[in-house]
């Protein structure tokens, strides 16, 4: 595989005031070209490490790699042509609609007097057709379903065109139907334009239909990382997320039977 674009080295992450780590000497290393899917229970620091791998969240200890580079000593318009990040729920200003939305995904594109160009007016275009948006591009987002606001926060990501995808939680608050077209959208960037993603996602089926590999998070630590396959068994099941559950595959997909609760789950 080649070399690792997005590399965490041992990370310790603690959030301001907290009196212990949310992340625990976590190593993470992100290919070109992959989609990685974080999971775990709520609390687990899915959220805080993908903070760090956008540069946002600053390690108490271990380091952010991208290109080799210290990912906190990267200029942010030049971070941003590089790593997108949409975290789990951003706030934009009142009054501002979908089309507004969707251009400031192109700002680290626009030249030093922020004319847009032609190619910008065709990847705004291009993200709202993708996010199914055209007929809402002049909405104002306070006046938007959950839903709808989720895509437009979406298609902002996708015209920004950046080369890493980092996506907190990105079917929340829309309906079976759209995660699963969302899905095949990130599905179809990366097979086509070759997009790395790093997703988190609480659905594990849905993870691991997207996913080339697991990455299975447990109070803050890495319990696991590796092909869906391989992760999703009985034993990570009752360990991380305390359920009795059967995994089976079907229709080429791999499918999680919930039993019911099972013991606690264990120390580490």
């Amino acid at each position: 595989m080649n070399t690792a674009v997005l590399r965490a080295d041992r990370v310790c992450l603690r959030h301001a005031g907290a009196d212990r780590d949310s992340v625990r000497d976590v190593s993470l290393a992100v290919h070109p070209g992959e989609i990685v899917a974080l999971v775990g229970p709520n609390g687990s620091g899915k959220s805080t490490l993908l903070g760090s791998l956008s540069g946002e969240v600053r390690p108490r200890e271990g380091r952010v790699r991208l290109d080799g580079a210290d990912i906190t000593r990267i200029g942010p318009r030049r971070l941003a042509l590089r790593v997108a990040r949409l975290p789990q729920e951003p706030v934009g200003p009142e009054g501002l609609t979908v089309e507004a939305l969707v251009r400031q995904g192109r700002y680290p594109h626009v030249g030093a007097f922020g004319t847009a160009q032609r190619r910008d007016e065709v990847a705004v275009r291009e993200a709202l057709r993708a996010m199914e948006l055209g007929d809402l591009r002049k909405r104002p987002l306070e006046t938007l379903s959950g839903g709808e606001r989720r895509r437009a926060w979406l298609a902002m990501v996708l015209a920004q065109e950046a080369e890493i995808l980092l996506l907190d939680e990105p079917t929340a608050a829309l309906d079976l139907r759209h995660q699963w077209e969302l899905l095949e959208i990130l599905a179809r960037i990366n097979r086509e334009r070759g997009v790395t993603l790093v997703v988190s996602l609480h659905d594990l089926e849905q993870a691991a239909a997207l996913a080339h590999r697991l990455c299975i998070l447990h109070r803050g630590r890495l319990y696991e990382a590796g092909a869906p396959a391989s992760c999703l068994s009985r034993e990570m099941l009752r360990d991380v997320f305390a359920v009795d559950a059967r995994v089976h595959k079907e229709d080429g997909r791999l499918r999680v039977e919930l039993r019911g609760p099972a013991d606690p789950i264990r120390e580490m």
